[in-house]
């Protein structure tokens, strides 16, 4: 049995027009968005939650090394032009333990979406398509299935607090959305070796080690999509933590702090981990992201405290370059400023 604060929501009315059943799904989602900060979801179209998706994705992993190091980002491999995307290998020493790839708008719409001049934008290294046959097809159409979710979860946040459903969708215009693989393999003591105290955790009396430290993530949705495997977890407004369970067929959301100041506080930016124990884990988070130039401003809701606007990919930049993952390149990208058009 899940726990009761994080609901399981049936969201295939968002994506058709007005109904009851799409009333209904509002009140669900911004109940969840307000209250916990999580929820599962469910009545995604398509395939994209089969589990003959999930392994065609996450068949990348079964590439050798020596394939993998060509997907290395600069900090990891500095003979590599690609700062932000690509593939981080496993990090000993660190609280967290999990390799993995971001991809960015490009594995879905190819190098038109990709821009050199920003490493944001900057184009995704892709494994052959010989080494994986269909697997950038996958890739494209779940990316692709994760934006048509994300937007249909964006409209009900905004129909259920009272704006237009559409005043989020110019900022998402071009997004620059996050598809990432993990990875999360055993801990071995090597792995432990310095990673201090914050690698451990006792839970409901047992002993885990850490996977994701404890966090909340900086912009707007998170999709998420598990193999089965228990971990995930998310701190309750007391401070317990809840364990969202993988449940097949849905996805797991939470919401970012970005979200959470744009809609003066209404939405709850939930902070979360993943602790282990003896079991391998894999899973598919997806990063809703609007554009890198979208400015993020104060919306008019009622009581709503002010706040001074940001460009997207300067907050996405300087969130970021903090995690072990992107060590070592918040100097590559000088910040942009606002800029507004018109």
């Amino acid at each position: 049995m899940g726990d009761p604060r994080i609901p399981v929501i049936d969201i295939a009315s968002l994506f058709a027009g007005p109904s009851p059943q799409r009333d209904e799904a509002d009140r669900q989602v911004l109940a969840a968005a307000t209250s916990s900060g999580f929820m599962t979801v469910r009545g995604l179209p398509g395939d994209a939650l089969s589990p003959a998706m999930r392994r065609k994705l996450l068949s990348i992993f079964d590439l050798p090394d020596e394939r993998k190091r060509q997907l290395y980002r600069w900090n990891f491999d500095p003979t590599r032009p690609n700062v932000y995307r690509g593939w981080f290998p496993l990090t000993p020493g660190h609280p967290t333990w999990k390799e993995g790839i971001d991809m960015g708008p490009d594995v879905a719409y190819g190098l038109g979406r990709a821009d050199p001049a920003d490493p944001l934008t900057e184009a995704t290294p892709l494994p052959s398509p010989s080494d994986l046959p269909g697997w950038h097809d996958a890739a494209s159409a779940y990316y692709r299935d994760m934006e048509a979710a994300g937007q249909a979860i964006m409209r009900s946040i905004a129909r259920g607090i009272e704006l237009p459903e559409t005043v989020f969708d110019a900022a998402f215009e071009r997004g620059i959305s996050t598809l990432r693989l993990l990875h999360y393999p055993l801990r071995t003591p090597e792995s432990l070796a310095g990673a201090g105290e914050e690698a451990h955790v006792r839970h409901n009396g047992q002993d885990f080690y850490m996977l994701a430290r404890t966090h909340a993530d900086s912009g707007f949705v998170t999709l998420l999509a598990q193999d089965g495997v228990e971990g995930l977890q998310a701190q309750a407004p007391d401070g317990s933590w809840l364990d969202v369970p993988p449940v097949e067929g849905s996805l797991a959301v939470n919401f970012g702090k970005l979200l959470a100041r744009w809609t003066g506080g209404r939405v709850r930016a939930t902070i979360h981990r993943v602790i282990g124990r003896n079991r391998e884990r894999y899973s598919v988070p997806f990063f809703y992201e609007p554009s890198v130039d979208a400015v993020i401003s104060p919306l008019p809701i009622a009581g709503a405290e002010t706040f001074e606007p940001v460009s997207y990919g300067d907050h996405l930049w300087e969130a970021t370059t903090k995690f072990v993952e992107q060590a070592g390149i918040a100097h590559l990208r000088p910040t942009r400023g606002v800029r507004l058009v018109g």
